[in-house]
Order: structure tokens, then sequence, then C-alpha cells
């Protein structure tokens, strides 16, 4: 499985190589690698839907008990197959979509690593894993929707969607840490054997709230719901990829996976139902006053999560079949029809279903899958859909309070799915920009094999997908395959009648196409107060945040800069010391002799003196004293080497700042008693905080020292008594002869700059 994720990340890496040579046939190539991934699932369908779980772990970070850990069951297959059949009829579709684009292979990239993305999710075996490749999504994501980057539009939707899958992917991150603690495991296999026990956990509303938000962001839930339409600018092969049957189900997946350890509670069902109704109302209801092609599906699309959420919510054995085969439906037909209202606006270059009509003569194959798609799309007998809502109404006849938004939601889609699928086919005249013709076989291929979807799931309901399905819903439940009945027909029964129901009043919507735009325009106004135009407050706050703190912090001023930083430690410092409770104790090691009393008195005097110093020139021999007291200092140690050294530098030092201030401005700010006063307090304030520190590491011994060691080996091994001459030039001589190449590079680039600078004087 390991190979089948990186498959991916492999072919996105070569196809810039392949396009140079083969051109846009290299898309058609890239094409074989989603179809055998495909091939390859199929294989493994049958040990699946028979209850196995197919494990592979690969050692990754073992110091801390993190493996590359993946597992097929029934439901990672399902969304595995899906991923992947899918992008395998994106691909040839983009081929022919960007024909002429000379960033077409870019794309083509950019979505094989979408795939490997998605499948790293839905097979990881381990929660950081999963984070990883979640994150990868809202990434890859961020490059297909902005591929346009040329359109303001384009980049501000792939912000918009970065932002907020980004956020809470934060949350999902602590959620997921919050979890793995708590069940001591981060292998989603040992934690899904907790069979519930982590519902009982102390922090289990913690942790579920923040896997939720996470799991909501991703699947486009209110209020979350607004980026997914505003990423329609994206290109119709990703809207049909991300937002119809892959990303925007990321969050439906993880809430699957979760079932069986996290689901069954109050908060649970709660949260999940209230969230999935209310978001499939909104979805409904917002669609159903569009009349733009993208923007209809996308918020069918919204709407549909909810529903998917909401059957999750509700958990129900019947709800949770229910689930699986909604998802598949809707995966069929939402990507069909989002590939058919490409091929109308790459045709016609008009995407407003009011100016569309009459293109059936003009396209009689993508008329015809679209209309397939639309009637399963809207629930007529003999289609997929047909089956999916007969199920969802089966599993919340008992609840009137999900039902009626269920019936609800369902006749508006039975009104999108006339305005996307039909209306722009039926007799008419449409005012287009260029004459319709009939898309090349590329783009048909995908909405023809997902039409057939659409009809084999109708006619054939049990056999197309009843054994995939119970599989997935036994993996979401936590317990063993279980049979699943799916017909095409169950005769007259409460949840057909419902049916029929929604079917009449979705009609009757149609007829009253005009006054739901109108709904629509005369609600427009509310928007000011959505989650969109919060969104957009939020991010210009946080723009002027930034523009207020970058003038904070860069204003340019050196001594501004140093301040901060030493304030800043200064302040984790207390920090630190007040959650100890513990302040460090003075323990003299050595006797305090007046020599060391004259030479501290001597420090403190030059450090005083640079201060109060009224120049440049008298701040740096006010520095001086204190270098050379602390170099005496050394003396009266015994190192006489480390005095040295500390003689020369101090004497370069001070060469190089009175060479360097002799060409700076006057020092006319320091005659200000306010700013040497605040520089005082900042100065003793760091000063006192690097004592401290200093005495509090002074009693802190984590190992045994190894003074004695090189004491004892310094002649034997060294033949040098110079303890510390022995460690630069023996023990440590790499990290020396690091530091003077160092030193020699810094030298050599200083005498090239001088010679430039003095070469461009004399040609001045």
């Amino acid at each position: 499985m390991l190979y089948a994720v990186m498959s991916g990340f492999v072919a996105a890496a070569l196809l810039p190589l392949l396009h140079r040579f083969l051109g846009e046939r290299s898309s058609l190539i890239a094409a074989l690698v989603p179809l055998a991934l495909t091939v390859w699932f199929a294989t493994c369908f049958s040990r699946v839907a028979s209850g196995e779980v197919l494990v592979s772990q690969s050692s990754w970070l073992p110091e801390i008990h993190l493996e590359l850990g993946f597992r097929l069951d029934g439901l990672s297959l399902l969304f595995a197959l899906l991923i992947s059949a899918i992008g395998a009829l994106v691909i040839p579709y983009t081929s022919a979509y960007l024909h002429g684009n000379p960033r077409q292979h870019q794309f083509v990239s950019a979505t094989l690593m979408f795939m490997a993305s998605m499948l790293g999710v839905v097979l990881s075996d381990n929660l950081v894993l999963l984070f990883i490749f979640w994150e990868l999504t809202s990434f890859t994501s961020y490059l297909l929707i902005g591929f346009d980057h040329e359109k303001e539009e384009s980049r501000k939707a792939a912000l918009q969607a970065l932002l907020v899958t980004g956020l809470g992917g934060l949350f999902l991150l602590a959620g997921l840490l919050l979890l793995g603690t708590a069940a001591g495991s981060f292998s989603l296999s040992e934690i899904l054997r907790a069979d519930g026990a982590l519902a009982g956990h102390a922090d289990y509303t913690l942790f579920l709230g923040l896997i939720l938000v996470g799991a909501f962001s991703k699947s486009a839930q209110t209020p979350f719901h607004f980026w997914l339409p505003n990423a329609m600018q994206a290109p119709t092969p990703a809207s049909a990829y991300l937002h119809s049957s892959t990303m925007v189900k990321a969050g439906v997946y993880l809430l699957a996976r979760l079932n069986p350890v996290l689901g069954g509670t109050e908060a649970w069902i709660g949260w999940l139902t209230a969230v999935g109704v209310l978001t499939l109302l909104t979805g409904a209801l917002m669609a159903s006053a569009q009349v733009y092609l993208k923007r209809l599906l996308a918020y069918t699309t919204v709407a549909a999560l909810g529903f998917m959420v909401m059957l999750l919510g509700i958990g129900s054995a019947r709800a949770v079949q229910a689930a699986v085969v909604f998802l598949m439906a809707h995966a069929c037909y939402k990507a069909s029809l989002f590939l058919v209202a490409g091929i109308i606006t790459h045709e016609t270059g008009e995407a407003d279903v009011r100016r569309l009509g009459g293109l059936l003569r003009f396209m009689p194959v993508a008329g015809a899958c679209s209309v397939v798609a639309a009637v399963s799309m809207a629930g007529l007998p003999l289609s997929f859909g047909f089956v999916a809502k007969e199920l969802v109404y089966a599993s919340v006849l008992d609840r009137l309070l999900v039902f009626i938004p269920a019936v609800a939601a369902s006749l508006l889609f039975v009104l999108v799915a006339f305005q996307v699928g039909i209306k722009p086919f039926l007799p008419g005249s449409s005012d287009s920009s260029g004459t319709p013709h009939e898309a090349p076989p590329a783009m048909l291929a995908g909405p023809v094999i997902l039409g057939l979807a659409c009809l084999a799931g109708g006619f054939f309901p049990q056999a197309f997908a009843g054994a995939l399905a119970a599989s997935a819903a036994a993996a979401i439940q936590g317990g063993p395959v279980s049979e699943l009945d799916l017909q095409a027909w169950h005769g007259i029964t409460p949840e057909s009648v419902a049916s029929a129901l929604t079917l009449m009043l979705g009609i009757a919507a149609v007829f009253a196409t005009g006054h739901w735009v109108r709904i629509g325009s005369a609600m427009k106004p509310l928007a000011d107060f959505g989650p969109d135009r919060v969104y957009l407050a939020e991010l210009k706050g946080l723009n002027l945040l930034a523009v207020w703190q970058t003038r904070v912090l860069q204003s340019g001023s050196l001594r501004r800069y140093v301040a901060i930083i030493v304030l800043a430690m200064v302040g984790l410092f207390v920090l630190s010391v007040l959650r100890s409770g513990e302040l460090p104790i003075l323990n003299r090691n050595t006797p305090l002799t007046l020599p060391s009393l004259i030479l501290g008195l001597l420090i403190m005097l030059g450090a005083i003196g640079s201060m109060i110093a009224t120049s440049r020139i008298s701040a740096v021999a006010a520095l001086g004293v204190v270098g050379f007291c602390v170099s005496l200092i050394y003396v009266l140690h015994g190192a006489p080497d480390l005095a040295m050294t500390q003689l020369v530098v101090e004497a370069l030092g001070a060469v190089l700042l009175v060479s360097a201030f002799l060409n700076l401005p006057s020092f006319h700010d320091r005659k200000r008693w306010v700013g040497r006063f605040r520089d005082a307090v900042v100065a003793i304030l760091g000063g006192l905080a690097m004592t401290l520190m200093t005495l509090m590491a002074n009693d802190v011994q984590l190992a045994p020292s190894i003074a004695h060691y090189f004491a004892e080996t310094s002649v034997l091994l060294g033949h040098g008594r110079n303890i510390v001459n022995v460690i630069l030039v023996d023990f440590r001589a790499l990290d020396t002869l690091g530091e003077i190449t160092v030193l020699a590079i810094a030298g050599a680039s200083a005498v090239a700059l001088l010679k430039l600078r003095m070469a461009g004087k004399r040609r001045s």
C-alpha cells in the first residue's frame, strides 16, 4: 500500500520530464497510474468483502514508536476505489479540457499529487501519518483551485480554501494528539480495538470537539461551507475531482473512521445531527437560487455532505448503510454533472443556465449523460440516486425533526437537477459566444462511464454496490460484515411514498424556478452577516495586525531589536521561575579575594560608564575596561591563554568599532535622559536574568562531569598539559577546523568587498 500511495507522487515528479518528450500525450499516459491503482484495489475486493483487513507496516520513526502503517478495510477500499477510478476519468478529461494550455502538465501533476494525498488519508493506519496527508490535500487543492493564478478571483478562492481547511487542520492535529495520548497509541488499528472505551475518557469532549472542527471545515459543514462554492474558480476537472468525490469527503471519511470509538454518545449524535441538518438545508436553499452551473452543483454538494454527516450522527445500522450508498451515488452523479457542466462551458462559453437551451441536437452524447446523472440526482426510480434516497428516508422516518429537512433538501435537489442536467438540453435557444458542438472523446469518457454507473446502480443495485457498501458500513460500525439488501423497488412503503411526495414537490419547484431565483436575490443582503463576510473581516483584521506588528517589531532600530530580545528573554525567565516556584541560591565554590572584588567593581563602573557616555568613543572605551578586567579575572584563575585571547579580541574589537563609528552620525539621541534610563533598565534586567540563569545552571548536573576525563587523558592522549588547548586541537579538532574555515571565508569575503570598493573609487 505504501507503493500505491507513493506512485502518485512519483508520477507527478516524472510528468514534467515526460512532457518534454511527448507533449500533451503525457497526460494520457499519466492516467494509467490511477487506472492501475483502480485495478489493484479491485483485486483486493474479495478479501476485504469477506471481512479481512489488509495491513502494511514499514519502519518510520521507531524512536517514538511511529511507523508507516496502512490499512485496507471496507471503508478505506470504498474511498480508494472512488479516488483512483474518478482520477482515471478526470485526467484524460483534463488533457482535452486544457488542450493548448502550456501548463496542462502542471495541472495534471498537481492532480496526481492530490490523488496520492487522498489515498494517504484513507489508507493511513497512523494518526500522525493521516494528518500529514490531510494537510497535503489542502496544499495540493490550493494548487488546483488557484491554477488560473493570473485571475484575482482564483487566487482569493485558493487562499480561502487553504486558510479555512488549514485552520481546521490545526484543530484536528490537537484533537488527534489528544486522542492518541488518551488511547496510549497512535495506531488506528489499536485505537479501533478500544471498542468505545475512549468515550468515557476525561478528555473525550475536548478531543471530540477539536476533531469535529477539523472534519467540519474540510467537509464544508456550516459555518465553514462558504469556501467550497468559492472554490469553483478552479478549472472544471478540479471541481469534479476535489469537490464532488474526494477532498470534501475527507471529513466524512474521518468521522466514519472514528465512529466505532467516538460515536454513539450524546455529544456525537447531537453535534453531527444538528450540524448535518443545518448544512443540508443551507446548501439546498442556497443552491435553489443560483443560476451558474458550477455554483448550483457546489451548493448541492454542501447539502449532500450535510446528508452524510447527519446520517453518521444518527449512527443506526440503517443510517450508516444509507450514508455509504448515498456517498457512492453522489460521487457518480455529481462527478458526471460537473464534467458535463465543463463540457457545456468549454464548448459554448456560457455558464448561466438562463441563457442555455437547445444543446441536445449539438451534444447528444453529453446530453444523454447529463440527463441520466440528473435523474439520479433527483432520485427518480431506476436510478442509483433513487436507491440511496429510499435508504435515507427509511433511516429517518422515525425522526420527524430530521425527516422534514431531508425531504425539503431532496425536493430542491430535483429543482437543481433539472436546472443543471436537463434544461440546457431542452428545446430552446442558447446565447453562447460560439457554435456548440460535441466534446472530444477524452471529455466524454468520464460522463459516459459515470452515467452507466448511475444506471447500473439503479437497475442492479445489489450486484453493483451491495457487497462493497456492506463492507464499508461494517467498518464504520466496527462490527462484522452484515448483509445489505439493495433493490431497485421495494414496493409501496412509507419511504416510497415520501419519495413520490418529494418528486411531486420538486416538479412544482421546477415550475416556480423564477420565484426561487427572486427569493435568492432578495436574500443576498443577508450574506453581509454570513460566515463568508466574517472570514473577510477576520482576514482584514489579520492583515492589519500583521502591519502593526511589523511596524512595531521591524522598526529599523537596532537598539529596539536588542531591547525586545532581552525583554522577551527576561519575561520567559520570570515565567519559568514563577511556574517552578524556585529561585537560584548562590553557592560560592571559591573564596572571594580582594583583587576579585576590585576587578568586579571596575567591571560595574565600566558598564555604568558605557550607559552614561555621551559619545560612541567614550562608550567603546568604557566597554574596553569591562573586557580587560574580565581578562584579568582569567589570569587570577589560572587561565592565561583565555586571558590573552580576551585581550586580543578586546583590542581588535575596539579598533574596529572606533573605525566604524567615525563614519556614523552624531550621538545626539543619547543625550536624552529618558532613552538612557530606559536602556539602563533593560540592560540591568537582562544582566540580572543572565546572572540568575547562570547560577541556576551551575546547580544543575544532568550527567557526570567529564572534567576529570580531560584532566587525566590530556597528557596521555594529547601530549599536552594545557587542557584547553588539547581539547581544541585534539578532542574537538574538527569543530575547531570548522570555526577556522568560517573565519577564513569571512576574512576572504571582507577582503574581496574592500577590493571591489577600492576599485569602484578608482574608477569614479
